[in-house]
């Protein structure tokens, strides 16, 4: 589940920024972020975690979206249109979801 989360474009999409070569079926890798080859090396579970949920906890100056943030997002459309919707947003992963990714980032040494 978390190999389907990372490479698909419906649901966290990973690949569009990172490279993985464990998932070299996986089409239009990117190169933004680094490679996550041996990530489950360099990083503790707890580590890579934190990092998939809210990585600005642990780099600030990442352009990483976080995954599990639900609140203090800023709404631009709001402002300057009047036009940007009332709902709140919900975090890009369920809490299943991020668990899965992890596990399958821990795989990778």
């Amino acid at each position: 589940a978390g190999r389907k989360a990372i490479g698909s474009k419906k649901i966290g999409n990973c690949v569009a920024c990172h490279q993985i070569t464990e998932m070299s079926d996986v089409p239009f890798h990117g190169e933004i972020g680094p490679s996550l080859d041996g990530v489950g090396e360099r990083y503790s579970e707890a580590q890579i975690r934190g990092i998939v949920a809210d990585a600005k906890h642990t780099f600030a100056d990442t352009i990483m979206p976080s995954f599990y943030k639900v609140d203090g997002f800023i709404r631009p459309g709001k402002r300057y249109t009047g036009k940007a919707a009332d709902d709140t947003f919900g975090p890009l992963l369920e809490a299943q979801q991020i668990e899965d990714v992890v596990s399958y980032l821990m795989t990778l040494k």
